[in-house]
């Protein structure tokens, strides 16, 4: 199977990290960071989501969603159509809990991981992110700090290193993708489709706590 290959970000480049991340598939890591353009397509009934790109328009993933079933649910696919990962809702949980499973499934066996907000609480964005082998929680695995509202997002793993982050674009490209679109840099030996199924949780999660979804 194929997968289109992400342009290099532009700028200097970041330190890699001493240990790869990789949650959904190394197919997914970059040896040099990655940007990627998210548009949001508010006005959407059925696919309440976004569309993943690289710096030159090309479509990587988008989002196929339904509306209308008990579980909220989601699913990630790449270009050619390809189911990457699902997200479930988890109902009536006070932290707004998603889990994220591989392909199209929603077995057990398949959860990638899970994420929900920090506190019920927030002024601010925080999420926590557990991978499946992590029962337990004491602990998060990876942690999501910033300001939804103002697109600018860091996301950090369990020892406090930046893996990726989000910003909105002020260039002429960002003419070109639309208002609605934010940037999101994924760092070297980072699981790009990782990165972008955790910010489908936080535009979820934030969609939901404004009455969007």
């Amino acid at each position: 199977m194929s997968y289109a290959v992400p342009v290099p970000a532009a700028g200097p480049s970041s330190q890699p990290l001493a240990n790869p991340v990789t949650v959904v598939s190394p197919q997914f890591q970059a040896t040099y960071p990655v940007d990627l353009v998210i548009t949001e397509k508010m006005m959407s009934i059925k696919e309440g989501a976004f569309t993943v790109s690289d710096i030159n328009g090309n479509v990587m993933f988008q989002i196929k969603g339904s509306l209308f079933s008990f579980h909220d649910r989601r699913t990630l696919v790449d270009s050619a159509g390809t189911p990457i990962v699902s997200f479930r809702q988890k109902i009536l949980t006070a932290h707004s809990r998603w889990h994220v499973f591989r392909g199209e499934s929603s077995d057990a066996k398949d959860l990638l991981f899970s994420a929900k907000k920090s506190s019920l609480f927030q002024l601010k964005t925080e999420l926590d992110v557990f991978l499946a082998g992590n029962t337990k929680e004491q602990a998060y695995d990876f942690k999501v700090k910033g300001s939804w509202g103002e697109r600018s997002c860091t996301i950090y793993d369990g020892n406090n290193n930046i893996i990726a982050q989000m910003h909105k674009k002020h260039d002429l490209k960002s003419i070109f993708f639309g208002r609605d679109a934010f940037a999101v840099t994924v760092y070297p030996h980072v699981d790009y489709a990782f990165i972008v199924a955790i910010v489908v949780v936080l535009h979820e999660i934030n969609m939901d706590r404004s009455g969007q979804d």
